[in-house]
């Protein structure tokens, strides 16, 4: 039995050995020329200033050609004919697609992200109920991180087709503070805008408004609307809050709570009514 496994191996080698060879030799160099070659078109596409998630998606579907036209090569050296072996593919696929839908249609609507740009890497998004930058977009999920550093990914399906907020770097913020009746406030509203132009982390790009919201039981409300960083965006409001509230009290603008006035009346007057 053993001279016949032998003489088996043997004559294989004999019939196959510069087969084998070559189809090793082709796998190689089509390995290493999917690697260069995708990896030289990213850069290309990176210089030509093109988004990185599509320079990234094009450079991966080149290195993919790549990869099957050299299996296709190396079976073919074999004598090995491909064709019966794409229908049967095609046929397990067509099968496999009704058992994973989910994962399917998140892969569609990855590729049209991809294709279409609704945000890119960088953008502050707000969608499916988060927010966040945009960290990386995947065929399958978007990632995103929060200020607190948190990664969130999101099934691509469920940011295609909803309601997407993308304010690119930044987000806007807004305050109210009440100041009393007898106060200025168009002193107040420049006072608020100096806070807003030199506190740390608003973004100045944009520009900020400041004015009356409405007239409330006890004081006349200000609101103030800017824009922050999304990464810093609690932060920056926070600050901004306290550095609004010490800038009217500094300059002597009451910050009043609200108040009620009781009157008690007699039971003369009570009778009189």
């Amino acid at each position: 039995m053993i001279q016949n496994l032998v003489s088996t191996v043997a004559e294989f080698l004999v019939h196959y050995s510069l087969q084998v060879v070559g189809a090793v030799i082709i796998a190689a160099l089509g390995l290493a020329a999917s690697d260069a070659l995708a990896k030289a078109l990213f850069q290309l596409l990176q210089r030509r200033k093109l988004d990185v998630t599509l320079a990234r998606f094009l450079s991966n579907v080149l290195k993919v050609l790549i990869l099957g036209f050299a299996m296709i090569s190396a079976l073919g050296n074999f004598g090995i004919t491909v064709a019966p072996l794409i229908a049967a593919l095609s046929a397990v696929a067509f099968g496999a697609t009704m058992a994973i839908q989910g994962p399917l249609s998140n892969y569609g609507a990855g590729l049209s992200i991809i294709l279409t740009r609704p945000f890119v890497v960088g953008h502050s998004i707000s969608v499916a109920g988060v927010s966040g930058v945009v960290e990386e977009v995947k065929l399958a999920s978007t990632v995103l991180v929060n200020e607190d550093g948190v990664k969130i990914v999101i099934p691509n399906k469920s940011i295609v087709g909803e309601i997407l907020h993308n304010s690119r770097t930044a987000r806007s913020a807004e305050g109210t503070i009440g100041i009393a009746y007898e106060d200025d406030p168009e002193k107040a509203v420049r006072l608020i805008e100096g806070v807003l132009q030199s506190a740390p982390g608003v973004d100045v790009s944009h520009k900020a408004s400041v004015g009356i919201r409405d007239f409330g039981e006890s004081s006349v409300n200000l609101e103030y609307r800017y824009w922050v960083p999304t990464l810093r965006y609690y932060e920056t409001i926070y600050a901004v809050n306290l550095a609004v509230f010490k800038a009217l009290k500094e300059q002597g603008i009451t910050i009043p709570f609200p108040q009620r006035e009781v009157r008690v009346l007699s039971g003369a007057a009570v009778k009189a009514e």
